[in-house]
């Protein structure tokens, strides 16, 4: 009988606990101020299990699934900060940090990729959160239509920029399409039972688990459309990280020298995403009930002291791809990234520097969101 009545008490606390962090995350819930969210709100509201998600994120395990029934479904089901779920949360942090001027909560940690980052597990394991990255006519984004530009160049710039620069891309006969990779040795979350083995903390030589895999994925969809396809599979970050990026512009060079016919170069890369509290983030997009990877492009400018003055041309070019991306597909482009760093674009108006989800992903979700995007710019190329 006291072993029974020491349960009771211990459930009686733990449900006593439960209601008054329930009672406090409403409270934060009904004076946060959402009207920025809108219709995602409203979207993810209809998904109650991601506040079970974030409640069991927030206050750890919880004592069972019947904790929230009755009383405490009410609580949950009312609460606009918790029935919003993970990404109803980061899209509010985001607002909010846009607002104040501050740092994304959520930012990558490779810099301008010249040295390589500190990767970590994730605590727990591979647990890793996720996000869909998308942008806001509100905030720091230059935007032109549905096409969002996200300028770390330092320059000042505005919304003009867009309408600068001029595509110079024509296919014409012969190679047309070169696709490296500076980085070939990054790799994705082993979650989805992709295993391989680690030449660094998410990054192998297996080009069969790495961003080679994706390359060679975005050259096979290519290929089925009709364009002669160049894959260079060489490494140019293994043993060696830094000077990647001077090896690469060397081996593009020996490429454009040999096939004078390639207008479009894909330096392709997955991005790294961790929070300013080290969580692991995954930039995921639902497209026909299919999770995949989001893909973003990264254009080099001259503000780094770099010589690359055509850098608005693969601007341009950037922001054609982006634009038919963004009307075929609801969220699987992140916003394109301005930089300081050239990225060897001055070397092409077609050169760009493509990311593939982030080391959070899953290389089953880097493969699918490679393909639909490769899709997407193939038809786009076929009507230069």
């Amino acid at each position: 009988m006291d072993k029974g009545r020491g349960k009771m008490g211990r459930a009686l606390r733990r449900g006593v606990a439960l209601g008054l962090a329930l009672t406090a995350l409403w409270g934060v819930g009904l004076t946060a101020d959402l009207g920025g969210l809108g219709e995602e709100l409203t979207r993810l509201g209809e998904r109650p299990g991601l506040a079970v998600s974030l409640l069991r994120g927030q206050l750890g395990a919880l004592p069972g699934e019947e904790a929230l029934t009755g009383w405490g479904r009410l609580l949950v089901d009312s609460a606009p900060l918790l029935s919003a779920g993970e990404e109803g949360v980061m899209a509010l942090r985001l607002a909010r940090a846009a607002e104040e001027g501050a740092d994304d909560p959520v930012e990558s940690i490779d810099g301008d990729d010249r040295e390589q980052p500190d990767l970590e597990p994730a605590p727990g394991g591979e647990q890793v959160l996720e996000m869909t990255g998308q942008g806001s006519k509100e905030g720091k984004y230059l935007y032109e239509g549905e096409v969002y530009v996200y300028d770390r160049t330092g320059l000042g710039l505005d919304s003009s920029v867009l309408e600068e620069g001029s595509v110079q891309v024509t296919m014409g006969e012969g190679p047309q399409i070169l696709i490296l990779h500076t980085h070939g040795s990054e790799a994705y979350s082993q979650a989805d039972g992709q295993t391989y083995e680690e030449s660094d903390p998410y990054r192998t030589t297996d080009c069969s688990h790495n961003v080679v895999k994706v390359g060679e994925e975005m050259a096979t969809v290519f290929r089925a459309h009709g364009f002669q396809v160049l894959h260079d599979t060489t490494l140019y970050d293994y043993p060696a990280y830094n000077g990647a990026y001077e090896r690469s512009q060397a081996a593009a060079e020996r490429w454009l020298a040999e096939y004078p016919t390639l207008r479009v170069i894909l330096d392709v890369h997955r991005d790294a995403l961790v929070s300013s509290e080290g969580e692991i983030y995954k930039m995921v997009s639902q497209e026909a009930g299919e999770q995949v990877a989001q893909v973003m492009l990264v254009v080099g400018t001259d503000a780094g002291g770099g010589a690359h003055p055509g850098w608005r041309d693969n601007l341009a070019f950037a922001r054609l791809l982006q634009g038919n991306l963004v009307r075929g597909y609801r969220s699987l482009a992140r916003p394109i990234v301005l930089r300081s760093s050239t990225y060897n674009q001055q070397l092409s108006p077609g050169y760009l520097l493509v990311e593939v989800g982030g080391h959070g992903n899953t290389l089953t979700e880097a493969v699918a969101g490679a393909r639909l995007w490769a899709d997407n710019v193939a038809r786009t190329l076929l009507e230069l």
